[in-house]
């Protein structure tokens, strides 16, 4: 049903979307698919040297993100009781950024470690920030899974110690995650078909949940049209204000963008069921290994008619002005011109 769904959108967008429209046609080049292949392959490593080119971007992109919508702001609290949660911290470019605009403010940063394909920290060491190098899909006490089989390909692997408590709450919340990979040869083979959703899940469920109320999350996400990112959006503009970035000088002729949501009301039954649903996901991804599982999320979602009839013009509003940078840059690409 949700990939009928998806389709129901893309339609929808590029009938009243220009700019989707052309965005569409630029994606329609197979010469595209080998191109964004060799980038991909090139951003794999992720020894010090791309560790490195990583951090700076990542840095790069920060300045513009704050720049255009000062997202890394933190208001309310006093200063020095600021405090900053990153779920995939490493390099820490992005990190780096939020602490500039934060002075004396307090971060925890988990990291998948290098010893299983993460990126090394270049962040600058500091008493104000705490690092804990663990792959965060595995927390399974945080997660709310309680009762593991002992005949589970991770048993052995799961990080059965919370790593964050109910006094553990944060002003901002970045959540910048991709699977990577290098990580693939540590992973068991059951994660290869769920990964993107574990850690997903993971990061949306436990940020959203360690969140003051009035702070700010700042997400990764992919393609603004995609069935399961419309949903997520739609969600958040129920407890948040939602505003979305998309760089203009780096990766601009990617998927990719990032959604800033504001004044999340983290404690409203809207932000409590969301949370309820991403464990949800999590849980069936990480443990249902035979699709024998029941689950309802799916259910629950509206249908694309009535997310259009009650988010479409919003939707539209929020993803022009992503879909035409992509266009753009799309229409200047190398494998556009030949």
């Amino acid at each position: 049903m949700f990939e009928r769904s998806g389709d129901i959108i893309v339609e929808f967008l590029r009938t009243n979307v220009p700019e989707f429209a052309r965005l569409s046609a630029g994606w329609e080049n197979p010469a595209g698919d080998t191109y964004f292949r060799k980038q991909r392959q090139a951003a794999d490593s992720a020894d010090e040297k791309l560790s490195a080119i990583f951090y700076n971007m990542m840095k790069d992109i920060g300045v513009e993100l704050h720049r255009k919508l000062y997202a890394f702001t933190i208001k309310g609290p006093p200063l020095g009781q600021k405090r900053i949660l990153d779920m995939c911290m490493a390099p820490g470019g992005f990190l780096a950024i939020a602490l500039q605009k934060n002075p004396g403010a307090h971060a925890l940063g988990f990291s998948l470690p290098v010893s299983q394909g993460g990126f090394q920290r270049l962040l600058s060491p500091s008493k104000n920030v705490e690092v804990k190098f663990m792959d965060i899909t595995m927390l399974v006490q945080d997660m709310g899974a309680t009762d593991i089989p002992s005949n589970h390909p991770d048993s052995d692997h799961f990080i059965r110690q919370q790593q964050l408590g109910p006094q553990d709450k944060f002003h901002l919340v970045l959540c910048d995650g991709q699977v990577l990979r290098q990580h693939q040869e540590f992973r068991a083979q059951y994660r290869e078909r769920c990964e993107a959703r574990r850690l997903t899940a993971t990061q949306l469920a436990l940020g959203l949940e360690h969140l003051e109320p009035g702070g700010t999350m700042v997400v990764l996400l992919h393609k603004v049209e995609a069935w399961d990112t419309v949903l997520l959006l739609w969600k958040f503009s129920k407890f948040s204000t939602v505003r979305l970035f998309k760089p203009t000088k780096r990766h601009v002729n990617r998927s990719s963008f990032y959604m800033v949501a504001s004044k999340v009301q983290s404690l409203s039954a809207a932000a409590t069921a969301a949370i309820k649903v991403w464990k949800e996901v999590w849980r069936v991804a990480t443990f249902d290994l035979n699709g024998e599982m029941k689950h309802n999320w799916r259910e629950e979602e509206p249908s694309a008619k009535e997310l259009i009839d009650e988010f479409g013009d919003q939707l539209i509003r929020l993803g022009k002005h992503i879909w035409k940078t992509q266009a753009d840059a799309l229409e200047k690409a190398a494998f556009i011109r030949g």
